[in-house]
């Protein structure tokens, strides 16, 4: 094989393997979670006041 063509192929994997976890990442149940998550510093918790 020729070194440009396991870079092409190396790009195009790299590429799906991006597309895979953003398509993870969105998906429903995970957005829901990470939402959740994001709201994680703005929560107040009392227990540090005491």
């Amino acid at each position: 094989m020729e070194l440009m063509t396991l870079r092409v192929m190396a790009t195009v994997v790299s590429l799906l393997v991006f597309l895979g976890i953003l398509a993870w990442a969105y998906a429903t149940p995970q957005r829901r979670r990470f939402e959740q998550d994001a709201q994680i510093p703005f929560r107040e918790d009392h227990e540090e006041d005491q």
